[in-house]
């Protein structure tokens, strides 16, 4: 059997580098597009062909593309809060049109594209919900979740109308080793581990660790159907309990003080708007968009990829274990 040509996007980031890694164990021979100004810790010397490029640029996705037989599209910008909003939907929508097109062109075989979580439904009693449902545009909340909401239709419209051979995955919050930005979870963990989280507020997330998101991926390349979508999740926490949990680990004393939600949501008004003032570029500690988020319980269900993939996610608890470590060693480096 032929060795596949994969391409992956995002590959210098969490979720990308993990995919890289995955696909390299699997037998790919990898090639990762990355921009000129990329972080390249997380490629670590790895036996990757690197191609300089950006999703707005269409010669260099035809040159990363070129002799390709898979697209792993896991680059996003993933961010709460931007002086710029346009620059959001630019990389997560246009740039996402942009390589699915190339690829239709380059002749890829087949297409495994990383959507979110964020662009699902949830339910109003707080149980799991899954890829059926209800949710509309109407229902994000947020530039980040309508970027990527707008960015799946693109690639649902594009199977159905242009054959484009992509599979859709939805991780939930993944974490783990290798966070180098950090992503707002992983800011949250490496903050609480250090004992600068007092408090909490009443919210829950989908805990999954990063290497299972991306063994994931290898199996919706592997096993899954084309147009379809598989939730990428692990196992459904409150957030007292994920602090908790991370205190115990790091030998902090426990959350205590429970905020309520209607306290926070002016600091982030005033934490933004300074950070509009100052001309910062940097995403203010608390968001309007995530205190918004937090009212929400974000619990979701995996098991159609389990049924039809055989994804099998650890507890969370060793992916907390493993991001509590990770940042123990290497802090919240620039």
């Amino acid at each position: 059997m032929m060795q596949p040509v994969s391409l992956v996007t995002g590959a210098s980031g969490f979720v990308g580098s993990s995919v890289m890694r995955q696909l390299l164990k699997a037998g790919h021979k990898v090639r990762v597009l990355l921009r000129a100004t990329s972080d390249l810790r997380n490629l670590d010397e790895l036996p990757v062909e690197r191609i300089t490029g950006d999703l707005t640029d269409r010669e260099s996705l035809n040159r990363a593309l070129n002799g390709c037989n898979a697209l792993f599209h896991v680059a996003a910008d993933y961010r709460l809060w931007v002086p710029r909003p346009n620059a959001i939907y630019e990389n997560n929508v246009a740039g996402t049109r942009n390589i699915m097109n190339t690829a239709i062109d380059a002749g890829v075989e087949r297409i495994v594209y990383t959507s979110s979580v964020a662009t699902l439904g949830l339910n109003k009693d707080g149980t799991p919900a899954n890829e059926d449902t209800p949710v509309t545009l109407d229902d994000m909340i947020g530039h980040h979740k309508r970027s990527k909401f707008m960015a799946e239709a693109e690639v649902k419209q594009m199977i159905e109308h242009e054959d484009l051979p992509a599979v859709i995955v939805n991780p939930s919050t993944p974490i783990g080793p290798r966070d180098i930005r950090p992503t707002p979870t992983g800011r949250m963990i490496a903050d609480a581990a250090a004992g600068k989280m007092p408090a909490y507020v009443d919210t829950g997330l989908n805990i999954v660790h990063v290497d299972d998101v991306a063994q994931g991926h290898v199996l919706a390349y592997e096993k899954g159907a084309i147009g379809e979508r598989y939730i990428l999740g692990g196992e459904d926490m409150h957030l007292r309990k994920i602090l908790t949990e991370i205190a115990m680990i790091a030998q902090r004393k426990p959350p205590t003080i429970r905020l309520p939600h209607n306290l926070i949501l002016p600091i982030a008004y005033i934490m933004e708007t300074w950070a509009r003032m100052t001309g910062s570029k940097k995403e203010p500690l608390v968001t309007v968009d995530g205190v918004r988020l937090a009212k929400k319980l974000m619990f979701f269900s995996s098991d159609k990829a389990r049924q039809a993939l055989g994804y099998e996610p650890r507890p969370a608890i060793e992916a907390i274990r493993d991001a509590v470590a990770w940042f123990g060693r290497y802090g919240l480096r620039p």
